[in-house]
């Protein structure tokens, strides 16, 4: 079996690198244009593309997918499968008609629960116990097709965004590799009409918490957010990230300081009392509280807004 692979992100890249060490032919894969990212903005190859050139493997980088000029290394690699993962854009019919049989989409969801852009993020701020990958054939609509496998790993609650996903891409290579191998004794199965939901895109604006909401709310949002885009508060004028907390018993003020050690900043919420043990200062590091307090001063009666 010949196989195409479309995605960009690290995510991806453990999908790619599963199917090559299973042994399955890839002559082309699809990855996003190199782009700026880091600290310095440095143009760099996504994680997918520096794999795929390690492994000699032809890649394409379209902009995007509309123009049937950019459809010509795909119909030229003729592949009987495409997979995709995490590849950033979206693919017309008259892609998912080229592959000679099917093409193959690596979700980070239990689907149908979290459809779309996000599904590792809002799985963690909703508090759902448990997520995990599904494999589907792709269709037209957005990540609506029928599956053809399901794994699923419990949500610590201590997983971050990028710990979850760690979990999910190791999971999402396994899953992929198996559809592969079993793929002529698969049987699709249409998802349920019921418990649709979406993960929309993670905005920069969701980042300010609000401490009138519930401690293990706010415990939530920092994980789900945590690396990207970072959970903010306000203190002493100056926006401070937030990477870790947890949420106790405890009450006043909402934003107010009660305690403060070496253990953790308590502040009070709208509902119990949230202690936060990871803090970065504008330009500085992300650092342990006790490390933060160093350089901070902060003291009972202080605010967070």
């Amino acid at each position: 079996m010949k196989v195409a692979f479309a995605g960009t992100p690290e995510f991806a890249r453990i999908a790619l690198e599963a199917i090559l060490a299973a042994g399955f032919a890839v002559p082309l894969v699809l990855t996003q244009p190199d782009r700026p990212a880091g600290r310095g903005q440095r143009v760099q190859a996504s994680p997918v593309k520096q794999l795929a050139q390690a492994h000699g493997i032809a890649v394409h980088q379209p902009e995007r997918l509309k123009n049937p000029a950019t459809h010509v290394p795909l119909r030229a690699a003729d592949v009987d499968v495409m997979v995709v993962a995490a590849y950033g854009l979206i693919l017309p019919q008259a892609v998912l008609d080229i592959p000679r049989r099917d093409c193959l989409n690596i979700h980070a969801s239990l689907l149908p629960r979290w459809r779309g852009a996000a599904p590792i993020q809002r799985a963690i701020e909703a508090g759902d116990a448990e997520t995990g990958v599904t494999i589907m054939r792709m269709e037209a609509g957005l990540d609506t097709g029928p599956m053809l496998l399901q794994g699923s790993t419990p949500i610590a609650a201590t997983d971050s965004a990028a710990s979850l996903h760690d979990k999910l891409a190791v999971l999402g290579g396994r899953l992929i590799v198996e559809a592969l191998r079993d793929f002529d004794r698969l049987t699709a199965t249409p998802q349920p009409a019921e418990g649709v939901t979406y993960a929309n895109k993670i905005d920069k604006a969701e980042a300010a918490l609000n401490f009138r909401r519930p401690a293990t709310e706010l415990d939530r949002r920092i994980r789900a957010f945590n690396p990207f885009p970072g959970a903010t508060a306000v203190l002493g004028g100056a926006t401070v990230k937030l990477w870790r907390g947890s949420a106790e018993t405890g009450a006043g003020e909402p934003g107010a300081v009660i305690a403060v050690n070496d253990e953790g900043i308590m502040v009070a919420c709208g509902e119990g009392v949230l202690r936060l043990s990871e803090l970065q200062k504008p330009g500085g590091r992300r650092l342990p509280v006790a490390d933060f307090l160093r350089g901070t001063a902060i003291r009972p009666g202080d605010r967070f807004a």
